[in-house]
């Protein structure tokens, strides 16, 4: 089969490589698509604590595609041919292994669509760390794949939502997903005084952090209401991160992490990230915006590093 492999820093190679073959319990997936995960740029990038030549498909988890073949002491809910999102670490690759209960199965009302379950089941895990109820003022900052999947479920919860990023048109996608306001963040000042004066002075109940950068880390805190709910959901994975612990402390914040390890957790967010979808109210498709063969894998990461206006997310299509 052909993988790509992560040979150095910024340095992808297809290989030909031997077709993986799934163990007792697993399954083998014939991969459709696999999104491309910001997680992916620090080891595109080179940190001195990555080795590399990583193996064949590695970092690619968010795939999902068609049961191929079956290993030993599968139960029988599972067929080839069936359509999955799936668990793995191995998605820029033709075919990969998952163990049978790290996968869902999906309906055929989503035949048509590319469905990256992790970054779903991540939005969904999240939502429900965030404990948003009806009524709530909820500022997601940080308008990119995931925070557009946390607009649309605190809309959905009914919850008064503003969407804020730097990108004109991640605000756009805001609005169209139900934001109330959307709020610039080229100045902090100006965007700090705008949410001051639309929540009268009191800022938000609960304030989603979605970006992994320092300083909207720092901005959602101040914009996150005496005794409310500062969430975090970016993936901060570059160094250390400086909070005003003041801040913090004088408004008796509650802090919630709200990155998830338990794979049944995992699994939970997706079959029920899967279900919004087939119910129509979470819309993933129109936030795939760049398709790329394998073969460009570099520029798929290339965009993710660089956010250009119009993109959400890249998808490697197999």
């Amino acid at each position: 089969m052909k993988a790509a492999v992560l040979v150095g820093p910024r340095a992808f190679e297809i290989r030909e490589v031997p077709l993986p073959e799934p163990g007792a319990g697993e399954v083998r997936v014939r991969v459709e698509s696999c999104g491309v995960c910001a997680s992916n740029i620090p080891p595109y990038e080179g940190r001195p604590w990555f080795d590399y030549p990583m193996p064949p498909g590695a970092l690619g988890h968010e795939a999902c595609g068609r049961v191929d073949a079956l290993g030993p002491e599968v139960e029988g809910k599972w067929e080839v041919g069936q359509r999955v999102a799936f668990l793995s670490q191995h998605g820029y690759a033709e075919y990969d292994v998952a163990s049978e209960r790290a996968m869902v199965a999906l309906p055929p009302a989503l035949d048509h669509q590319q469905i990256p379950g992790e970054p779903v089941a991540c939005a969904i895990n999240i939502f429900k760390r965030s404990g948003i109820k009806k009524g709530d003022l909820v500022a997601v900052v940080g308008v990119g794949f995931l925070g557009a999947l946390l607009i649309q479920l605190a809309v959905s919860a009914g919850a008064r939502v503003f969407a804020l990023s730097r990108r004109g048109s991640a605000l756009d996608i805001g609005r169209s997903f139900g934001a109330g306001e959307a709020v610039p963040l080229e100045c902090r000042e100006t965007a700090l005084a705008h949410l001051r004066q639309a929540t009268s002075g009191s800022f938000c109940d609960v304030v989603i952090e979605a970006t992994g950068k320092q300083a909207p880390l720092q901005f959602a805190s101040e914009i996150t209401k005496e005794r409310g709910r500062l969430v975090i959901a970016g993936y901060h994975q570059d160094g250390e991160r400086q909070i005003n612990l003041q801040l913090w402390n004088w408004r008796g914040l509650d802090v919630i992490n709200a990155h998830e390890r338990d794979p049944e957790i995992y699994m939970q967010g997706m079959r029920e990230g899967v279900k919004a979808m087939e119910n129509g109210y979470l819309a993933v498709e129109p936030l795939l915006t760049h398709h790329l063969p394998l073969e460009r894998l570099d520029d798929a990461l290339e965009l993710a590093r660089e956010r250009p206006e119009g993109f959400m997310k890249a998808l490697i299509r197999v």
